[in-house]
C-alpha cells in the first residue's frame, strides 16, 4: 500500500495533479491592484489622481483618459529657496575686501563677523552663511553705514530694538556659543575677510527671514532667497556699483555691543531707516552733483567751475593783495618746438 501510494503520482499526469493545488499558489499571473492613493478618491476624500510621468514626458502632466491635451510646466516656475542665478547680472558684484591690517584691526572684524553669522545663521547652509557675510561687508563699503565691520554690526545697539542685526540688543549675546556652530562661522567670515566674495547675492545691504515680511521690503530691490533669508538692495543710485568703496581703512572699535542708552525704549531709528538711508544718499549725491557743476567752454571742455575769489585784510590788500600771490617766475614760453608742431600729422597722404 506504501508503494502503491508513492507509485501513483510519480506515473500521473500532470493534468491530474490538480487535487494537489492549494489555492492559486500555482498561478503565475497575478494581477497587481493599484495602491490607495492611486485611485481616485481613495487616499482621502477629494484627493487628485497623480502619478508620475514617463520619461520622454518630465516636466509634464500626465492625463487621465478623456482629459485635455497634456500641458508644459512654466519654464519660469521655480522655488524662492532656489539661490538667485542672474543677481550680479543685474545689480554688480561686489569687490573684494583684505583686512591685513594690524593684529587689533583683523582680530576684532574677525570676531564681529563671526557673531553675525553665527546669531543670524549658524543653522544655515554654507551659502546662507557666506551670505550674511557678504551684507556685512558690502555695508562696510556704503557711504551709508560705518566703514569697519565692528561698527556695521553692532550699530544701534544701545537701543532694545531696532538695531541693525536683531542679535546684538534681544539678548542672543548673553547665551554662550557652541562650539563647533561658532567655529564654522568663524571659518566663513576668515573667508570672507582674506577677500572672499560671495556673487549670487551681488550687492545686497538688508535682509530678512522668510517667516517676516518688513515694510520696506517693497521699496527696495528684491534680489533672491538663500537658505532662510530674503536679499536686497538699495533702489536708484544708491544700489549702483559706484555708490560701494571696497577699500578697508581700518580703526576697528570693540568687539562689543554699545552700552545701552536708556532714553531709548523701543521702535525703529530714523536714521537707520532703510528708506531714509536711500533718500538720504540721492539728496547727497544731488547736492553734490549742485556744488560740482560744470561750465562748457568755446573750446568744448568742461572745466569745474571757479573757487571763489580769497578775501584779504586791508593790510594785505595795501600790500598788494591777490597780485602778491601770483607766479611771476614761471617760463614764459609755452609754444609748441617747431620740431614737434607736425607730431600726428601724415606725411603723405595715403593713396597720393
Amino acid at each position: 500500500m506504501l508503494l502503491a501510494a508513492v507509485a501513483v503520482p510519480a506515473v500521473a499526469a500532470p493534468d491530474e495533479w490538480r487535487n494537489f493545488h492549494i489555492g492559486d499558489a500555482g498561478n503565475a499571473q497575478v494581477v497587481l491592484e493599484p495602491m490607495p492613493f492611486e485611485k481616485a478618491g481613495d487616499s482621502f476624500p477629494g484627493s487628485a489622481f497623480y502619478y508620475l510621468a514617463a520619461d520622454d514626458q518630465k516636466n509634464y502632466w500626465a492625463p487621465i483618459a478623456g482629459d485635455a491635451p497634456v500641458l508644459p510646466l512654466d519654464p519660469a516656475a521655480h522655488s524662492d529657496a532656489q539661490m538667485p542665478g542672474a543677481v550680479s547680472a543685474l545689480t554688480g558684484v561686489a569687490r573684494s575686501i583684505r583686512i591685513d591690517n594690524s593684529g587689533v584691526d583683523r582680530g576684532r572684524a574677525l570676531q564681529c563677523l563671526t557673531a553675525a553669522i553665527y546669531y543670524e545663521a549658524r543653522s544655515e547652509p554654507d551659502a546662507g552663511q557666506q551670505a550674511v557675510a557678504q551684507v556685512v561687508l558690502n555695508r562696510v563699503a556704503h557711504p551709508s553705514y560705518p566703514n569697519t565691520v565692528c561698527g556695521v554690526v553692532y550699530q544701534g545697539s544701545e537701543r532694545k530694538t531696532g538695531c541693525q542685526f536683531s542679535f546684538t540688543c534681544d539678548g542672543s549675546l548673553a547665551r554662550i556659543p557652541q562650539q563647533m556652530f561658532w567655529m564654522r562661522a568663524e571659518n566663513v567670515a576668515r573667508s570672507a575677510l582674506s577677500g572672499y566674495v560671495y556673487s549670487p547675492v551681488g550687492l545686497a545691504t538688508h535682509y530678512h527671514t522668510v517667516a517676516i515680511y518688513p515694510y520696506w521690503a517693497p521699496s527696495l530691490r528684491f534680489l533672491g532667497t538663500i537658505g532662510a533669508h530674503r536679499f536686497y538692495s538699495f533702489n536708484g543710485k544708491a544700489g549702483q556699483p559706484g555708490a560701494f568703496r571696497f577699500a578697508y581703512v581700518g580703526g576697528e572699535p570693540m568687539a562689543a555691543p554699545h552700552t545701552r542708552n536708556n532714553a531709548v525704549v523701543t521702535g525703529e531709528d530714523k536714521a537707520l531707516d532703510p528708506l531714509a538711508l536711500q533718500r538720504a544718499y540721492e539728496a547727497g549725491l544731488k547736492s553734490a552733483q549742485a556744488t560740482s557743476a560744470l561750465t562748457v567752454t568755446p573750446t568744448g571742455t568742461a572745466p569745474l567751475k571757479a573757487a571763489p575769489a580769497p578775501t584779504y585784510s586791508q593790510e594785505l590788500q595795501k600790500r598788494g593783495g591777490e597780485s602778491l600771490y601770483r607766479a611771476k617766475e614761471l617760463p614764459e614760453n609755452t609754444a609748441i618746438r617747431p620740431e614737434y608742431q607736425n607730431s600726428g600729422k601724415w606725411i603723405n597722404q595715403p593713396g597720393t
